[in-house]
């Protein structure tokens, strides 16, 4: 392989990169794969095919295949003609979210989780994405998707979807 050819290979693992990562999360379009920390990883596989490694956010989300499908698409559309996306086994957090995507989430409407992953316990007061308040509290485990919980707010009466830190 030539060193034309190979950087060549190289920009198309950045485009498919770039690509995949302005996915957006069907569930939460205010959301890239990249701001959920979905996507993990963009390589080649043993035949030279552009892999795509996704986590969803927790085993037997229905979302999985819509992002599958999209990531799949978008990574085409930038010219990658043999391309794989492969459901990874890892465990997803809520750590992977990024700052930018935690202040997506708020203005949207939903409260991110407010600590790393496993540290805040059941019962806890969410800040209403809203307004701000802690005085808030939980109406139901889970909300509108499975890996939300639905709040309420106090001061100022609104509902929200709060993501659950896992």
């Amino acid at each position: 392989m030539t060193g034309s050819d190979e950087r060549e290979r190289e920009r198309e693992l950045v485009r498919a990169r770039a690509a995949a990562a302005s996915v957006v999360d069907p569930e939460m379009p205010v959301l890239t794969l990249d701001d959920l920390g979905v996507l993990t990883a963009v390589t080649r596989d043993g035949d030279g095919a552009v892999l795509v490694e996704i986590t969803p956010t927790y085993s037997g989300c229905p979302a999985t295949e819509v992002i599958r499908d999209d990531v799949e698409r978008a990574v085409r559309a930038v010219g990658v003609r043999r391309v794989r996306v492969r459901v990874t086994p890892a465990v997803w957090t809520t750590d992977r979210l990024s700052a930018r995507g935690r202040e997506a989430l708020r203005g949207y409407g939903i409260a991110p989780p407010a600590g790393p992953a496993g540290t805040v316990p059941l019962g806890t007061p969410v800040a209403c994405p809203r307004c701000g308040s802690r005085h808030t509290r939980e109406l139901a485990r889970f909300g509108s998707t499975p890996c939300r919980a639905q709040w309420v707010c106090q001061a100022c009466r609104e509902p929200f979807d709060h993501l659950k830190p896992h």
